[in-house]
């Protein structure tokens, strides 16, 4: 099965008021074929349209050129007025990696796409976000400042305006355009009760990371003369650091300074279960609230629960992605059972290759036990991915435990040392369960099918890595560890492991060898 790729995107328009062009922007998106249009917002004040689709990379990128393309051929910023700052009629088009891609992978698609774009429309491109060239443009509003009448006269004259990809000029009536590779946020914007502009800016100040508050908010204060009142315009661009409500609560302090109010909120876009689940959470204060509560993902998950998973219940994009975190765990030794754990599978897979058919019926019986047994290897070995990033968690709980006083610190030393323990053993059952499962692959690379033998090496070499990997855990933590009589039988076991299991990979390797001549033998 071809991994599926899934790519979001979510262009800004400078058109928020004539319907037909919005439509006809809906109508270019949709046209690409396997793009789905999931959100279209706009409005008149904003004079701007907010469009929410996904589709694999390239089927995304066909359908942001061709809206591109319409926007630049319908929209003309000599004639826009709106109160969000834009600079282009396509003003900026970010690409967000939802499955199986990866922010590199977005990254280029930005650039295919300033490539293209600038070529066919004559735009300049600035890359921003995680596609930026330069630091001072990874934040939009420093690319997007002046605008399209500043920026008209900067750009072909300022070199530090020099676009990334087309013209040195801007485009007369499309203006600029900024694109990029970003991970996911929310657009939320808060409505007050005043028409007192400067009391929007005054909460954007309070809330605007590089105003002094949060870090990862971006804000501004907008006029809204169509509903009589002003905006604070808010980007939560890390929204499982920064919670809407968080930043709903400073503002409605800062404006009741002034004897405003919060009187609405507007989600732009699309919005995670998990920011409303947070919201919900602080103002309910129920005594629990989370995803396996909501009924609705049951019956749409296909009645177990979708959203609560181990390390094991994950996709490897999403196993993959935890352990490319910059963070402690899922770490080494979860990398080390899941490879014991993909080294047993590949065993069980020879032996259960090696059941049907009049040749197999003399092993049979023997090929079911080894698969059995090894599967039970596997089994505990997957356990011990979630194990191994438990452990240390706790290790590092106790670390963090207090020691200002003498029972304090006893108290401390013992959990640390008991935490330590385990720490090492959990490594140490992976090193076992690995070479218990290198023990059926022998069996499995002598007697199973010829056919799979190469899948009998692989094995064996997965298992090695495990147990090697594993190894190496165990040793950190036995430093550690005050118990001297643990400390020296574990760490004999450990060598005598390592010995062992090189000792029988070399002799599976060898029968992998010559069974493998044996295949490639003229019939």
């Amino acid at each position: 099965m071809n991994l599926v790729k899934v790519v979001e995107c979510v262009p800004n328009f400078s058109e928020g008021r004539d319907k037909k062009i919005i439509d006809a922007l809906s109508e270019a998106i949709t046209s690409v074929e396997g793009v789905r249009l999931l959100d279209v917002e706009f409005d008149a004040d904003h004079n701007r349209s907010v469009f929410t689709f996904i589709g694999s990379p390239q089927q995304v990128k066909s359908a942001a050129l061709k809206a591109a393309e319409l926007a630049v051929e319908k929209i003309d910023l000599t004639k826009h007025k709106g109160a969000h700052p834009r600079m282009g009629a396509v003003d900026v088009v970010p690409f967000i990696p939802l499955h199986g891609t990866t922010i590199g992978e977005c990254i280029e698609l930005s650039k295919e796409f300033a490539e293209e774009f600038s070529k066919k429309c004559k735009v300049p491109i600035f890359l921003y976000a995680k596609s930026a060239t330069r630091r001072d443009r990874v934040d939009l509003p420093n690319i997007r400042e002046g605008e399209f009448e500043g920026l008209r006269e900067e750009i072909g004259k300022n070199p530090e305006k020099d676009p990334d990809y087309g013209p040195t000029k801007i485009h007369p009536t499309a203006g600029a355009t900024a694109t990029g590779a970003r991970n996911f946020l929310i657009a939320i914007n808060f409505n007050l009760s005043t028409t007192n502009l400067e009391v929007a800016k005054v909460c954007a100040d309070a809330v605007r990371g590089t105003t002094g508050g949060f870090v990862n908010v971006q804000g501004m204060g907008l006029n809204l003369p169509a509903k009589n009142c002003v905006q604070v315009s808010v980007n939560l661009t890390h929204p499982k650091r920064t919670k809407i409500h968080q930043v709903l609560e400073v503002i409605r302090n800062e404006a009741r300074r002034f004897g405003a109010t919060v009187i609405e909120t507007e989600i732009v876009g699309m919005v995670p279960l998990f920011a409303l689940l947070d919201a919900l959470r602080y103002y309910i204060q129920p005594e629990k609230l989370d995803e396996s509560m909501i009924l609705d993902l049951y019956y749409l998950g296909g009645g177990s629960d979708p959203t609560k998973k181990t390390f094991t219940e994950m996709s490897m994009i999403e196993f993959g992605n935890e352990v490319r975190r910059a963070r402690a765990t899922p770490g080494g030794g979860s990398v080390a059972a899941a490879l014991g754990s993909f080294g047993a599978g590949l065993v069980c897979m020879v032996t259960g290759l090696s059941l049907s058919g009049r040749k197999f019926a003399g092993i049979k019986d023997e090929m079911l036990e080894h698969r059995h047994a090894c599967d039970y290897d596997r089994g505990i070995l997957l356990d011990l991915i979630e194990k191994d990033s438990k452990a240390f968690d706790v290790v590092m709980d106790a670390l963090r435990s207090p020691a200002e006083t003498a029972a304090e610190k006893k108290k401390k030393d013992a959990s640390l040392e008991k935490a330590t323990i385990e720490a090492a053993k959990v490594p140490l059952t992976t090193m076992q369960h690995s070479y218990s499962a290198m023990t059926h692959a022998l069996v499995a690379a002598e007697k199973g099918n010829i056919n799979s033998i190469t899948d009998a090496g692989v094995a064996t070499h997965a298992l090695m890595a495990s147990i090697e990997g594993a190894a190496l855990n165990v040793r950190v933590n036995l430093g550690n560890i005050k118990d001297k009589s643990f400390a020296d039988k574990t760490a004999k076991e450990v060598e005598k492991l390592l010995k062992n299991a090189a000792s029988l990979k070399a002799s599976i390797l060898e029968i992998v060898d010559i069974r493998m001549k044996e295949l490639s033998k003229p019939a």
